[in-house]
Formats: C-alpha cells, structure tokens, sequence
C-alpha cells in the first residue's frame, strides 16, 4: 500500500511510538507494531504484518535495530515488495525500502527516529516528518509524530491522497497509551487531528485510572482541565491508598 510512516522513540520519557497514513483502508490493523520498553516497527508497501511481530520478537532479546532489519528480511521471501522501518530501545534506527516499491519510495533514519514512505509525491515527504519531529523534542511524544504526520501530508502526501491513518504510543504499560484510528476518510490526517485533540485532555485519565478507578468521570476531568484545574486535586483516593 502507498504509505508515508514514522516510528521513534522519545529519549527524554523512553516512549516509543508511531504514526502512519496510507490510501488503503485501516492502515492501523496491520501496519504498526510498537511495545513498551522494547521498540516500534512499521511494515508497509506491500504490507507482510509479521514483518512486525517477528522484529519485536527480536527487539526483546536486546538486538540493535540493523540486526533486527537483517533478520526480519532474511525471513522474508519477498523483500523487494516491502518496506520496513524499526528503532530499537537504545533509539537506534534502521529501514529498509525494497527495490520494487513504487517511486517515490524512500527513506531517512536519524537518532530516535525512522521515516519512509512509498508513492510519494516527492522525497520532501519523508525529510518534512523527520525535520519536524525532531524540531518538537519538548513536546509529549504523540503529539510530536502526529505533527510529524502532518507535515508529511504538507509536503504532498502520497500520489492520489490517503483514506485512512493511525496513531499509536506506549508508555510503560503493556497496554497503548494512545491507540487511534482513522480506517476510511477522505481527509484522514485532518480527521486524526481532529480525534487526538479530544483525546489528549484524558490521555493521563485513562493512564492512571487501572490503579484509582475513584478519579473523576472523564466528562468531570474535562471540565477541570477546561477551567486550568488539576483534576488529580479533585479527585479521591482509591480505598485503602496511603496518602503522604
């Protein structure tokens, strides 16, 4: 699938994340792979999801992102049609596009951070993603890619447009810390930001509920965050918690 794709890590948390857009249809069942503590992965072009899992299997055993790459392609039958993007839990990058991936077809590592994309309008596309995540270290890591995201899309996109785009960070958890989708739209990056900005308020709700189901209701939270209150002030301690 036409694709334009960033994974990294954030050195300043240790979050570790990636966004994607693409023509074809939820680009984020199959594309993305990231886990906490380990590393994020991206197989696209024509996409083989176990690109994916296998490299993460790889990332867990502490290998540096070029062996990861050389392993994942060895298993790979058709690594021609493939592109692959990985930066492993030291922030090292590595990536792979394959020599039958439709041109504009690229790529660009850089500490922390691995961009590419296939049928692009132009190399600018992948530069403009890296520029602009690199450009935004302060900020929290989603917003950074999805800024990344945007200025991919800025600077052409891919030939044709794109339906669908996704989003997704860990934190410490085995579980997503941001996990969004958008699977067909005609403008999915805009529609991506649409969603993340009224996600972004209760990202720490969501975060820190598991362990204190007795925090505000997410339409109390917003309201507090609206107001420039900290909602944890507002909030009650879980049964049984110390408290300093």
């Amino acid at each position: 699938m036409p694709t334009f794709t960033i994974v990294a890590r954030c050195r300043r948390t240790g979050m570790f994340g990636a966004a994607v857009a693409t023509k074809s249809i939820a680009v984020g069942s199959r594309c993305l792979c990231v886990e906490a503590g380990v590393g994020a992965m991206s197989s696209q072009a024509v996409t083989n999801p176990r690109l994916g899992r296998r490299g993460l299997e790889r990332l867990r055993e502490g290998r540096p992102a070029d062996a990861v790459m050389a392993d994942v392609l060895a298993s790979e039958a058709y690594p021609e049609k493939r592109q692959v993007l990985v930066v492993d839990r030291d922030g090292r990058a590595a990536a792979h596009s394959g020599s039958a991936n439709r041109a504009w077809a690229g790529h660009l590592t850089r500490a922390d951070v691995a961009c590419g994309g296939n049928l692009l309008v132009s190399e600018r596309v992948v530069t403009a993603m890296a520029e602009t995540f690199e450009d935004g270290g302060e900020l929290p890591l989603a917003e950074r890619l999805l800024r990344a995201l945007e200025a991919g899309k800025a600077a052409g996109g891919e030939i044709g447009g794109e339906r669908s785009a996704a989003l997704l960070v860990v934190d410490r958890e085995a579980f997503p810390l941001v996990d969004l989708r958008v699977d067909f739209h005609p403008e999915p990056v805009a529609e991506l930001r649409r969603i993340f900005d009224q996600y972004a308020p209760v990202v720490e709700l969501f975060r820190l509920r598991p362990d204190n189901p007795y925090l505000p209701s997410e339409e109390e939270w917003r309201r507090l965050v609206a107001q420039g209150i900290d909602p944890l002030t507002a909030a009650k301690p879980a049964p049984g918690a110390t408290t300093a």
